[in-house]
């Protein structure tokens, strides 16, 4: 995980501002919203936001919010963190309102199965995972991945549910499968592509795709697409097995004290231009807009894992990586 920004953000959290304007302070995925949203939103409110864009895996949302004195107000997690973030007290329930613009949201995202009636969170962007390669390579599934032509050009994501859900589709099973079995099944196909593998990286990759020091990662598409706009020999594959999609949503941190301003801060993220701008800017897809229906007819949403099914999970994961 990209940790090296996080502490030089917390050191600034500390400091004092220079003026007694009110202060937001959002915790945010990297490359995930247009360049003037923050800007425009101070000069309209008179407030200054202090924005970090540090999270480079979900769960680092949790890592980074779970002591309940982490200092941030605003925070994105995946669809699949909500509940468990909400059982954990961490976050605020929203007051619809004074969410006005939620009328925007597509029908879809109005219901979601991870927060019915959007009482603790709204979506904000929502997307899949697949493999970013060159368009001359010959790769169609996840199962490409496993391949002696490409021994030490691939990366995997390091994000456990990620990894897990691509090696659970080569098997032919959920991604969301709290089968032992199954699991235990998927970490040992892992294991063995471990052989090939460079590394487990986020985002950080997209620079060795561009220049071929990588021939394929495992990747989300809004940074897939990020990639391509300046590489065009490159594309984006939806693997045949199929693969995961995810929300990520935007919650209030229990511990704000500035629950007013959060709230103006999320409503003004459903204006329409203010929306699509934050779509256009990440490559990732808007709850506000018409969805893609082959995408989401081949992909199968991440959901909450149970207790024991997660600590299974993780013990797993680690096995996996010491391996």
């Amino acid at each position: 995980m990209n940790r090296r920004h996080f502490f030089l953000a917390l050191s600034g959290l500390a400091g004092c501002t220079r003026n007694s304007r009110p202060r937001l302070n959002v915790i945010n995925y990297s490359d995930y919203i247009a360049k003037d949203t923050i800007p425009n939103f101070e000069r309209e409110f008179n407030v200054d936001v202090r924005y970090s864009a540090v999270i480079e895996g979900s769960e680092e949302t949790i890592a980074k919010t779970m002591s309940g004195n982490s200092g941030w107000d605003v925070v994105f997690p995946e669809n699949r963190l909500v509940f468990p973030m909400q059982e954990m007290s961490l976050l605020a329930p929203l007051d619809h309102s004074r969410l006005t613009n939620l009328n925007q949201l597509s029908a879809r995202f109005r219901n979601p199965n991870w927060d019915r009636d959007l009482r603790w969170s709204v979506p904000y962007l929502w997307s899949c995972c697949g493999i970013l390669c060159p368009r001359a390579a010959s790769i169609t599934s996840w199962r490409n991945l496993w391949n002696e032509q490409y021994r030490g050009k691939i990366t995997m994501l390091d994000e456990p549910s990620e990894v897990f859900a691509a090696c659970l589709k080569v098997l032919g099973h959920s991604i969301n499968t709290d089968d032992p079995v199954q699991l235990r099944a998927a970490q040992k196909l892992a294991i063995d592509q471990k052989r090939y593998l460079r590394a487990y990286l986020n985002t950080e990759v997209r620079d060795q795709v561009a220049s071929g020091d990588v021939q394929a990662a495992q990747l989300w598409q809004g940074s897939a697409q990020l990639t391509i706009d300046s590489a065009p020999r490159l594309h984006f594959v939806h693997p045949s097995e199929g693969y995961s999609l995810y929300c990520d949503c935007v919650a209030i941190l229990a511990e704000s004290k500035r629950q007013d301003l959060a709230h103006e801060f999320l409503n003004y993220l459903y204006r329409p231009a203010v929306a699509a701008a934050n779509s256009r800017a990440s490559r990732a897809s808007s709850p506000c807009t018409n969805t893609n229906e082959s995408v989401l007819a081949s992909g199968e949403w991440f959901r909450t894992s149970s207790g024991p099914t997660q600590r299974l999970r993780d013990r797993l994961w680690t096995e996996i990586k010491s391996a």
